[in-house]
């Protein structure tokens, strides 16, 4: 019995230590530790603009859009940050339409070490965006989808009346400029040898918060 309930505490840390974060985790303060959960492949990035906007999920009205449909299906807004996220700990955020249709996972690794693991929920207009890739005013690839009202509480509005002066660049947990790009699939990393060892009860002995030592 002892030695069931040990196996099911390590494959419990096991998915915790591997997995990037839960809903219930979600926090922006760890994105430069973050750890990817799924296989993902590297795509050439059309711009590596350092910018990042935002737009209120507010603005997202119309129950038979695409957008509509899986915010209401798989986001959830963090009552902290006003960011909104889905089941896996993806951040919601607007993309032109070379970033694909709503649903589209990536991870954005930015220079600064930042890895940014976030999903389209709206599509940038073509009319609004170079080659549906950057904001035509503003050069911002990656458009955040908030709470408003939230996220000026959190992050703070700067002198022309705008979240962080209207660019979450300007936030130290967000900075940097893309550096790489990365298309999620669905399918989830796989453990490694070292991985399932550590989850073997007769390689274990002790338990404590730092991880397991053998």
């Amino acid at each position: 019995m002892k030695r069931k309930c040990l196996t099911c505490i390590l494959l419990v840390l096991s998915f915790l230590f591997c997995t990037g974060f839960t809903p219930e985790e979600f926090s922006i303060e760890d994105l430069d530790e973050y750890e990817k959960e799924f296989e993902a492949e590297e795509v050439t990035a059309c711009s590596y603009s350092s910018v990042k906007t935002y737009m209120p999920i507010s603005m997202i009205t119309s129950k038979t859009s695409l957008q509509y449909k899986f915010i209401e299906e798989h986001m959830t807004v963090d009552e902290k940050t006003g960011f909104a996220y889905d089941e896996d700990g993806f951040i919601g955020v607007a993309l032109g339409s070379v970033f694909g249709p709503i649903g589209t996972r990536y991870y954005i690794t930015l220079d600064t070490g930042i890895v940014l693991p976030v999903v389209k929920i709206d599509a940038k207009s073509d009319s609004h965006t170079i080659d549906g890739c950057y904001h035509a005013n503003d050069k911002s690839v990656i458009e955040f989808v908030i709470d408003r009202k939230t996220a000026e509480s959190f992050f703070g509005v700067g002198g022309n009346g705008l979240i962080k002066n209207g660019n979450l660049n300007n936030d130290e947990r967000l900075k940097g400029r893309i550096e790489k790009l990365e298309l999620v699939s669905d399918e989830k990393i796989q453990k490694d040898d070292h991985q399932m060892n550590m989850i073997d009860p007769d390689n274990a002995v002790v338990v404590n918060g730092t991880g397991i030592i053998k």
